[in-house]
């Protein structure tokens, strides 16, 4: 994995420009954009996509385990209760998206950004991370959060989401 250090890299684009895919079913994508879907519950063990925009879907209770994302964009998204566990994350940005209760267990993540997600309860014990950065984001009663470690996070993000490091670090909060 490579170094912790620096500013994730930004997920390179779809190449074509008309690249729009049909939202159904969840499958391998390389160079697509995809609006509206509905993945809702759908399963899918090792999942490939690759330099895919996908914005305003629902992914609610989707189980992805060891998937593979490279270069992949999730915008306005539903992603609660999303199942990542043991997957490789690579170039990937989570924007404006609601993933409360998903569950990163295991996962790699390298060059990853979640900008004002929600990820209340998610999950992130085991995880490796490198160049991942969260803004805005609410990690209440997220689990695993030392995984996390050398992740960057503005100041006032690490005020609003202390207790939960505290919790990472085993402090007990007095009132």
């Amino acid at each position: 994995m490579a170094p912790a250090g620096g500013a994730p890299r930004e997920p390179y684009p779809p190449d074509a420009e008309d690249a729009e895919a049909e939202p159904a079913p969840l499958r391998d994508l390389v160079d697509a954009r995809v609006r509206g879907a509905d993945w809702a519950n759908e399963r899918r063990v090792g999942l490939a996509l690759d330099r895919v925009e996908v914005r305003d879907a629902r992914l609610t209770g989707a189980d992805l385990p060891e998937a593979v994302l490279t270069d992949v964009v999730f915008a306005d998204c539903r992603l609660d209760l999303l199942g990542l566990r043991g997957a490789r994350l690579e170039r990937v940005v989570f924007r404006d998206c609601g993933m409360g209760e998903s569950d990163l267990y295991d996962a790699s993540l390298q060059d990853v950004v979640f900008e004002r997600c929600v990820l209340r309860r998610a999950r992130f014990s085991c995880a490796a991370v490198a160049r991942v950065e969260l803004r805005g984001c609410d990690l209440a009663g997220a689990s695993g959060a030392e995984a996390l470690r050398g992740a960057r996070i503005p100041w006032n993000d690490v005020v609003a989401n202390a207790p939960v490091f505290a919790a990472a670090l085993g402090i007990e909060i007095l009132d």
